[in-house]
């Protein structure tokens, strides 16, 4: 059996908008009113402590006392409107529904603290698709990390060597390399124009190719 695992936040699921919003709870009650917008897409995607880090260096403000202080109000501000305005990605579902009739078994390796995450998949009605969900929290270490990968292919009861890694940054084409699986990087998020330059073993433009391109891969 072969296990194809996604990454979460960019990758399954816009989760942008809701992640902004979060921050800027934190940055109004700093005083600076909402220092991130749309446009900040790519930062939200890479986590809440460096959105943090973005917004205060925007305002001149770089302390990461401050961010570890504000950090625990974005995760509670973000948990109590987590499904606002995320959605998920055009086709996604159908595709994981065609891998799984093809063979694969389908999990999640993110590096959104577990609680959240299964909040989150559970709020978009989906969570039951997916046989395992390793977060940033679920072990001792986080991607690019290869074990939080392996953990979410051994729950699927799969070998971890007949993985690949679904995902969208330089976080999901290291975890890959470490492990030694290979990746598909999508291009339909905010960084996606940067994903070629990672070099992973295949790029994905719409959720309606990927059961074709893990075909291939699988069968190299």
């Amino acid at each position: 059996m072969t296990a194809v695992i996604f990454d979460l936040d960019g990758t399954l699921a816009d989760t942008s908008g809701d992640l902004l919003a979060a921050a800027n709870v934190c940055f109004r009650d700093m005083g600076y009113g909402d220092v991130l917008d749309a446009a900040d897409a790519g930062v939200a995607l890479r986590g809440g402590r460096m959105m943090l880090r973005t917004g205060l260096a925007r305002v001149a403000q770089a302390d990461e006392a401050i961010v570890d202080q504000y950090y625990p109000m974005l995760l509670e501000a973000y948990g109590s409107a987590i499904c606002t305005h995320t959605t998920l990605y055009p086709g996604a579902m159908d595709a994981i529904e065609t891998l799984k009739v093809q063979g694969h078994a389908v999990g999640i390796c993110t590096n959104k603290p577990e609680g959240l995450a299964e909040q989150l998949m559970r709020a978009l009605g989906v969570r039951d698709a997916f046989g395992s969900l390793v977060g940033a929290d679920t072990l001792p270490v986080r991607k690019p990390n290869p074990e939080p990968l392996f953990e979410a292919t051994r729950r699927l009861g799969v070998d971890p060597a007949a993985c690949l890694l679904v995902g969208d940054s330089d976080t999901d084409r290291n975890t890959a390399r470490a492990a030694g699986v290979p990746s598909i990087l999508v291009t339909f998020g905010p960084s996606g124009e940067d994903m070629a330059a990672l070099e992973p073993e295949a790029l994905l433009d719409t959720y309606a190719v990927l059961p074709q391109v893990v075909a291939a891969l699988f069968a190299r």
